[in-house]
């Protein structure tokens, strides 16, 4: 090319930033969570993290947000609750069986009152109508 050739018709490309995308702004982590570690379990977490090709943070993520959980431990008013529901349910059974094969049953006003309230109460806890401490 000499000095009087006409320069070419492309135009100069602008300078390209390099390095990673931007991903999306709500998938941006901006949230830390410190944990301490002992050697040994730090150790484990590394261990855990390598044989799945993540770092321990990625792990630790994963592990935190896709894994169940025990459930919680169930407090002593629905322990209680709950055998009080279990004897009601085993002598509606037995009523059931023994009128299902025939036999003369004779049944305790006060004991279908109980059932029906604790069926009613138990009804609506679980769609959530009923408050503690509220009866049908």
């Amino acid at each position: 090319m000499t000095p009087e050739d006409p320069p070419t018709a492309e135009p100069p490309r602008p300078k390209r930033r390099g390095g990673r995308p931007r991903g999306a702004a709500a998938d941006v982590r901006t949230a830390t969570i410190g944990v301490r570690v002992s050697a040994a379990e730090y150790g484990a977490l590394r261990q855990r993290a390598d044989a799945m090709a993540m770092t321990p943070a990625q792990w630790l993520r994963e592990a935190a947000l896709t894994r169940r959980l025990p459930s919680p431990p169930v407090s002593a008013i629905n322990r209680e609750q709950y055998a009080e529901l279990a004897r009601l349910s085993a002598n509606l059974n037995q009523l059931t069986r023994l009128a299902n094969e025939g036999e003369r049953v004779t049944v305790a006003t006060a004991l279908l009152a109980k059932i029906k309230a604790e069926v009613s109460r138990l009804r609506l806890e679980l769609i959530g109508a009923a408050s503690e401490g509220e009866t049908p």
